[in-house]
């Protein structure tokens, strides 16, 4: 395959996103990331799995990104089929990236840590390894199952180790994120860039409210996310039966927007604590109607618990909540309040009884909760817009392309493509 000609008039380098966690465009991180690479000349090509409702097809070209799909059933059951969905994932990102050939830049999200492995052939012909760390895998399996000396959870170890090892530079999402690349990584500081995540402008503009998604009641609490075993939905259910049983109200309703592998449970637990008729889930939802809910909303929720991996990380939502304007009530974790400042109001960690006393709190002044919504639209249009992290990324990958050649190494394929017929 022939690069594009870029505005210069030479062949456009070519970069290879390698994604396994979510379809493309649907992430939006990567998204953003692969439209800021095209828009700086780069021919863009993403390797990721097929979704389930959208981004089915098998491979198309969206906004001049090449995307090509693959299928795959997410895991069930438990470590064991996380090792069958990452074997599978694995197998066909190698198999699609042979077929897209040699590229400047290899680009791998993670996780899993295990995208190292074709990065490494495609260093072979000549590429560059950039490696985005969206989460720290040990720190997500300590999360999620509680066991730090069992033999997989050594492997995920290994894996990170064999990852920063392998990778010529690390994005990382937060200066948390950073540090740990820096210090348990090996990596040298000039090779990490903080590329943090940040809500699409055009996606997230508020309309006016509409008092009918408030099912008849004064108040609306929104929660929007993934709804896995991290995540804390769990948290936050046991914290609205205690604002109503423990605190007398029920002044409120409350929307839970997203899916995941919890989803049925965190229903479930809804109807057990007699949540059901002040407690709807909606599942994912068109970025229409999640905009009406979120412009109707009170005060949002991030319920995500104090664990090895939230305490660091950058939850999506809150940024989101912020672009927004809405009033926030978190648990008091480390990078929370460094994204959301003024804007959010913070429980001790993990205590929903303090958590249920702060959406209370926020219910009765409005004027509080309009300043705390002001703050966080003041926070995303400034420090942390996605301008910063536009200049970022491509510092990133000049300092990845620094003093190589032009155009990528060719493999045999390519070069017997090349060969005139006798």
């Amino acid at each position: 395959m022939r690069g594009d000609e870029n505005s210069g008039g030479r062949a456009a380098r070519r970069a290879l996103v390698l994604v396994e966690n979510l379809s493309v465009p649907f992430d939006r991180r990567v998204w953003q990331e692969c439209t800021t690479l095209r828009d700086a000349g780069w021919e863009v090509h993403v390797v990721c799995p097929r979704g389930e409702k959208r981004d089915t097809e098998a491979e198309a070209l969206v906004d001049g990104v090449r995307v090509h799909r693959y299928p795959l059933r997410a895991a069930t059951g438990g470590p064991a089929g996380y090792v069958r969905e990452y074997a599978a994932a694995l197998w066909h990102t190698a198999r699609l990236a042979r077929r897209v050939g040699p590229v400047h830049v290899v680009h791998a999200c993670n996780p899993p840590d295990l995208l190292f492995l074709v990065a490494l052939r495609l260093k072979r012909l000549g590429a560059r390894f950039v490696f985005d760390q969206h989460d720290l895998v040990p720190e997500l399996y300590l999360s999620r199952f509680g066991r730090g000396e069992d033999l997989l959870y050594r492997a995920v170890c290994a894996l990170e180790r064999w990852t920063y090892r392998s990778a010529d530079i690390v994005l990382a999402t937060n200066e948390s994120y950073r540090e740990t690349a820096i210090g348990r990584g090996g990596k040298r500081p000039g090779d990490v860039f903080v590329v943090r995540s940040a809500p699409q402008s055009d996606r997230f503009r508020p309309v006016p409210p509409e008092a009918e998604l408030k099912r008849g009641k004064p108040h609306l609490l929104c929660y929007l996310g993934v709804m896995g075993p991290q995540d804390g939905v769990d948290y936050a259910l046991r914290a609205l039966a205690e604002l109503r049983d423990g605190l007398g109200r029920a002044d409120w309703h409350a929307v839970f927007v997203g899916s995941g592998d919890a989803f049925d449970a965190m229903v479930a637990l809804s109807r057990e604590l007699g949540l059901a008729e002040q407690v709807e889930f909606t599942g994912r939802v068109p970025d229409a109607d999640l905009v009406r809910y979120l412009s109707t909303a009170d005060v949002c929720l991030s319920p995500d618990p104090r664990n090895p991996l939230n305490d660091v990380s950058t939850m999506n939502k809150v940024l989101e909540y912020m672009a927004m304007g809405r009033a926030i009530v978190s648990f008091d974790l480390v990078e929370a309040r460094v994204s959301a400042g003024a804007a959010a109001v913070y429980a001790p960690a993990n205590d929903e009884a303090a958590f249920a006393r702060l959406i209370g709190e926020l219910l009765d002044d409005p004027a509080r909760r309009e300043l705390m919504g002001k703050a966080g639209q003041e926070r995303i249009g400034g420090a942390l817009s996605w301008r910063h992290s536009q200049a970022q990324l491509l510092a990133a990958y000049d300092a990845a392309c620094r003093g190589r050649v032009a155009r990528p190494a060719r493999g045999p394929a390519s070069r017997a493509r090349r060969r005139p017929r006798p």
